[in-house]
Formats: structure tokens, sequence, C-alpha cells
């Protein structure tokens, strides 16, 4: 029996003609304009009309309709009926790539290590836009009220990983940044105005570390340390979080060396590489 060769898209496959440039007969477009419906939304354009989603997808309307509630029936897109805007789900995109990660896999024994060395849970995050985005983590209790896992999201203003990776920006950057966030209080310590966050950020990037004591959740108080590349670019930031206990001076002193011995093995691997 011979086997039969691979279908190529016809005109009509993937709902349209074919792309241009399209040369491979493994090419699926219909694949390719679902991911562009995706694609169309970003931070300027959270919610957007079917209309709206057919010019930036560049693909028909009612194509763009099809993947649309192909992608509200799988839980990726939700609806009032006129608007669509993504779900948290489309995070289940990205858990592949961010699990593969080289940084990841290369920071997980040095955060273990850390963890067992100061008896806390630590996590390494990126800047993701206005977000930490966790691509790794060790917990050893829960002191959170929301359960962190890799893929987490949490406004990076107000949290101590957040704070690191923006104090690594350019003033203007990290400014625009803070422009962009919706900057409220989450307990009633938080700071919550751009002068204070932008001398916050003037203090950590003097400091090499950040502290957040209580302004994300009451009871919570976490310590960063940023990771540079081989180029020293901060890449990444790690972090140990506790439950308050003690004066904040002391918990530095006992956490802040361990800390920065992990951070710094981070980067000697990374150098490495």
């Amino acid at each position: 029996m011979t086997a039969e060769p691979a279908a190529r898209p016809s005109a009509g496959d993937g709902d349209g003609g074919g792309e241009p440039g399209e040369a491979s007969a493994d090419f699926v477009q219909s694949f390719a304009r679902g991911l562009a419906v995706i694609r169309a939304f970003d931070a300027d354009h959270a919610g957007l009309t079917l209309s709206e989603v057919a010019v930036r997808a560049e693909v028909p309307r009612a194509a763009a309709r099809r993947f649309l509630m192909t992608l509200v029936a799988l839980g990726y897109v939700r609806t009032n009926d006129r608007t669509f805007t993504l779900t948290p789900r489309v995070l289940e995109l990205g858990y592949s790539y961010l699990s593969a990660l080289s940084l990841p896999e290369l920071a997980q024994p040095h955060l273990e290590r850390l963890s067992h060395a100061v008896d806390e849970s630590s996590s390494l995050a990126v800047l993701d836009g206005t977000d930490v985005v966790y691509v790794a983590r060790v917990a050893t209790r829960r002191i959170m009220s929301v359960s962190i896992t890799i893929g987490t999201r949490f406004p990076a203003w107000a949290t101590s990983l957040g704070r690191v990776l923006l104090a690594a920006l350019p003033d203007d950057e990290a400014d625009a940044v803070l422009a962009r966030s919706e900057l409220r209080p989450f307990t009633r310590g938080t700071i919550v105005t751009r002068p204070e966050l932008l001398a916050e950020l003037d203090r950590v990037r003097r400091a090499g570390w950040a502290v957040v004591d209580g302004e994300l959740e009451e009871g919570l108080r976490s310590i960063a340390a940023p990771v540079r590349d081989a180029s020293c670019f901060v890449v990444a930031a790690v972090n140990v979080s506790t439950a308050r206990r003690g004066d904040p001076e002391s918990e530095l002193a006992r956490i802040l060396p361990s800390l920065q011995s992990a951070t710094a093995a981070i980067e000697a691997d990374l150098r490495m590489r």
C-alpha cells in the first residue's frame, strides 16, 4: 500500500484563500488565523467587537466570528454579545513556554536551596507589561489567601519582585509602566501614588533589593533581589515571602544574605551558559 500524499490547503481550506508567501503543504491556514485572532487582543485592546477583531487579525468577519465562538466554547474568550475579551485561561497557552525556559530550570535548584536555608517560600519572576509572572517557585507553606503557581501574575508595582524589575528600567520606562498600571490599595499600607512609587524604585535601585511589607496582603512580607544575565541586564528577580514576624530589620538580616547568594549562583550559571 502506498502512502497518500499530504493534502495541500485549498482555496477554501481555513475559511479563505492562501496566505501570501505560503508554500508548505503542512501549513494549516485556519490554525494560523485562529492564533491571529488571539493576538488581536493586547493591553490597549482588551475588549474588541467582532468587526474590530476581524480588522486586527486580518481575517474575514465570518471567519473571525467562528474562531471567537470556538474560543468562547473552550473558555479562552468571554463575550457580552457585543464585546469579546480574553479570559485568564489563555495563560495555559503560555504555560509550556514558561515551563521550558532555561532560566526557570536553571534557577529551580537554587530556589530549593534558598527555601531550605531560610525555611520560607521562594520564587522567580519576570516582568511582562505591568505585571510580574511567576516562572519558578518553591513553596514551603501557604501564607497568601491566593495560591501562587507557575504563570500567576501580580501587579509589578505592588510586589517586591516587580519593584526590583521596575527599578532596573530607565526612569521614563518605569514611569510609563506605572502610568499604565491600576494603582489601587490592596491594604491600608499600600503605596498608590506614582511619586511615592518612583521614590521607592530609586531606593531599590540604590540598595539592590526590595522589601514589600504588608502592601500586597496583610501579614505578608516579601524580600526580592535581581538576577542579571551575562551582559549585566536584569532578566528576572527572586524573592522570599514570609509571614510577618519580628521587626523588619531582623528579618531582612536573616534572609537577605541567603537571597543574594542564591541570585549570585543563578547569575554564575547564566554566565557559564
